[in-house]
């Protein structure tokens, strides 16, 4: 059965709920929370590229604004961009064009930074995500492609000299290996060269990225103070 195929089916069975609950949650966070405004310079000195969770509407999402503004504090004078990945974050897992959606935002992700990287080379990349986002910022990061994933069917990895482009890579609620590969999914390997630059973090009581059962947890990220805690990693490796 074609790895795709396979990933939407047992994606159906029990992804869908958690997320969308989380979803749900995090977006009730964020009414009270400000929104980020990106930056009109088309070369800031750092931008925040990242992917939103299931079912947020299109930008940077609930918890996508919260870092990007705890950022901005951080880096004092420095200006800031954000770049939005351009996906459906989809929690329609039923859709066969589902596992597509995904990769045409690693496609999207990818473009855009090895875009950054030749027209404004001095500019800092941040690279971001939550929860499906995170696993789509994840899978950006990877040397090659994932073990039985056709090659012509997901975009090439990047080339090895845009690492020195990306400051940091900064991953919420990231869907754990071991979860997504009852559903099918293929395993999430930062690369080595990202590696070091990397913050993964999850929340406690998580169950889509650690061993807890409850599903509010995945949705507190804007409000549990982690949002803060990515922007002091990301701030410091710029």
């Amino acid at each position: 059965m074609d790895v795709f195929k396979l990933m939407k089916a047992r994606l159906v069975r029990r992804f869908a709920p958690a997320m969308a609950a989380g979803a749900v949650a995090a977006t009730s966070a964020l009414l009270s929370l400000p929104l980020p405004s990106a930056t009109a310079d088309p070369c800031p000195d750092v931008e925040v590229v990242f992917a939103r969770g299931s079912g947020e509407p299109p930008g940077i999402g609930s918890v996508g604004g919260p870092f990007a503004d705890a950022l901005r504090g951080d880096i004092g004078g420095k200006s800031l961009g954000v770049y939005p990945v351009n996906y459906q974050a989809s929690t329609d897992f039923s859709n066969p064009d589902f596992p597509k959606t995904v990769v045409d935002g690693i496609r999207d992700a990818s473009a855009h930074i090895e875009s950054m990287a030749a027209n404004c080379p001095k500019t800092k990349e941040v690279l971001g995500g939550y929860s499906q986002g995170a696993a789509l910022a994840g899978y950006v990061t990877s040397a090659a492609v994932p073990p039985g994933v056709p090659a012509d069917m997901v975009p090439r990895p990047l080339p090895p000299e845009i690492a020195n482009h990306v400051a940091a890579v900064t991953l919420f609620g990231t869907p754990s290996n071991q979860w997504l590969g009852q559903y099918g999914a293929p395993p999430i390997t930062i690369g080595p060269l990202y590696q070091p630059k990397t913050l993964e973090l999850c929340a406690q009581g998580d169950g889509i990225c650690g061993d807890g059962n409850g599903q509010l947890a995945h949705g507190l990220y804007p409000v549990n103070g982690m949002t803060g805690q990515a922007a002091g990693f990301a701030s410091s490796q710029i």
